[in-house]
């Protein structure tokens, strides 16, 4: 909290503290229920305009921004002040329909096209998915917007999709070029929320792209699933799950939902961290069985920072003290997820869970942000002058990756179902 209040105080001391033409300024693209944009505006950035084509999420961020939430650490600021909400297809959008004042120019453009081409929970279908091509449009709107620069994100599934060519990491590599042929630098890894204080263990791909002679670097991990912890010692063991659920208040009972007198029985010698298994599919370097854990019976360990939360009402099992399970509850995934506990979701049950677990956490926007904000103060100073910077290098690790999904492919992909092929294509 108080590293996040002195770079707000920087951040105002150079602005100023009028939200609009003050702040660095945010235009969110696939918005969502509005985590990334939470955190980015944590960071210090003020969100000029939100687009999303679900009605539920567009009605959650208009409920949100009438409610006037306060930005954490922030004076007299509140998420999504001025900002305008537009419900519409993103292929429908133009730069003129975001409001960015004539004669200023914007500072950010982020975004996250749906990611469920790509996702290892979704179908594989990458960009065989209509969906799976609407990081073209994402592109198209950076061209026309030319902010100074780009927040991308998506599945970690992404470094590993296959493109037109067919080769793995084909789809990461045209997501590259569009937006260097849209005149932005780019630098890609994939981040974990648990390593920047989040109790969860999210990993998304993220990519900063620069028009600017400066690239921003991404952060250092603040936390560490195994940390000194000593006095002068800058990283923090990560959160886990159990310290998180004591910061929360008890849930209404109401909300509680506790698994059937069956499924109670079944759960009840599954250690924690551990589920009920589906039965695997025997392949050629698995004779075992290639498994994973059926949906809505994996017990939490509370030892750990949290699994990812799902788009899905059957979250994880947290195991009480008198031995007795509940599942998460939609309050407690929204705070795994960041969002302030003041934040309401539009529509059902179903759709709200869904809106929370498509939502990018909020500790990446603020950890993001923090680099972007510098580099945008810099530039409100005049200190951006000169030519774009050079594209970084992929990580070594992605590499490797592309390079496990080829060896996996040839050894099993042939034992397969198609489903189970996508899979390791597309999820890597």
């Amino acid at each position: 909290m108080a590293r996040r209040m002195a770079l707000v105080r920087e951040t105002e001391a150079t602005y100023g503290t009028t939200p609009r033409r003050s702040f660095p300024t945010l235009v969110s693209l696939f918005a969502g229920a509005g985590g990334l944009d939470v955190g980015l505006e944590r960071a210090g950035f003020h969100t000029l305009a939100a687009a999303d084509f679900d009605k539920d999420c567009v009605e959650t961020l208009r409920f949100n921004q009438s409610r006037r939430i306060p930005v954490d650490g922030a004076r007299s600021r509140f998420h999504l002040e001025g900002a305008k909400i537009l419900h519409a297809d993103v292929a429908d959008l133009r730069a003129a329909d975001f409001g960015v004042p004539e004669g200023e120019e914007l500072d950010l453009v982020a975004g996250g096209p749906p990611c469920q081409p790509f996702s290892s929970a979704g179908s594989q279908l990458g960009l065989d998915d209509p969906r799976g091509t609407l990081f073209q449009q994402f592109a198209r709107l950076v061209r026309e917007l030319r902010p100074r620069m780009v927040l991308f994100e998506n599945v970690r599934g992404l470094v590993t999709a296959r493109g037109p060519s067919g080769h793995p990491g084909g789809a990461l590599e045209l997501v590259r070029e569009a937006l260097e042929e849209a005149g932005y630098a780019t630098r890609c890894a994939l981040l974990n929320a648990a390593d920047f204080g989040g109790p969860q263990r999210r990993v998304r791909l993220f990519i900063i792209g620069s028009r600017l002679p400066v690239l921003p670097e991404f952060p250092e991990a603040t936390h560490a699933e195994t940390a000194a912890g000593g006095l002068f010692d800058d990283v923090k063991p990560w959160v886990t799950l159990g310290q998180f659920l004591s910061s929360m208040p008890p849930p209404a009972d109401q909300d509680v939902v506790r698994p059937s007198p069956q499924l109670r029985g079944q759960l009840r010698y599954v250690p924690d961290g551990s589920g009920l298994k589906s039965p695997g599919v025997k392949e050629t370097t698995r004779p075992g069985g290639h498994w994973g854990y059926k949906q809505g019976t994996f017990v939490a360990d509370l030892q750990r920072p949290a699994r990812t939360v799902t788009a899905a009402t059957t979250q994880d099992w947290v195991r009480l003290r008198d031995g007795s399970l509940r599942r998460l509850t939609l309050a407690e995934c929204a705070g795994l997820q960041g969002f302030p506990r003041e934040w309401v979701f539009a529509g059902t049950k179903a759709s709200q869970f869904r809106q929370v677990g498509n939502a990018v956490p909020a500790v990446f926007g603020e950890a993001l942000g923090r680099s972007l904000v510098q580099v945008a103060r810099r530039c409100h100073r005049g200190a951006c002058v000169g030519e774009r910077a050079e594209s970084a290098s992929l990580p070594a690790a992605f590499a490797a990756y592309v390079h496990y999904t080829i060896r996996d492919e040839a050894r099993n992909g042939a034992d397969r179902p198609r489903s189970q092929r996508r899979q390791a294509t597309y999820a890597g």
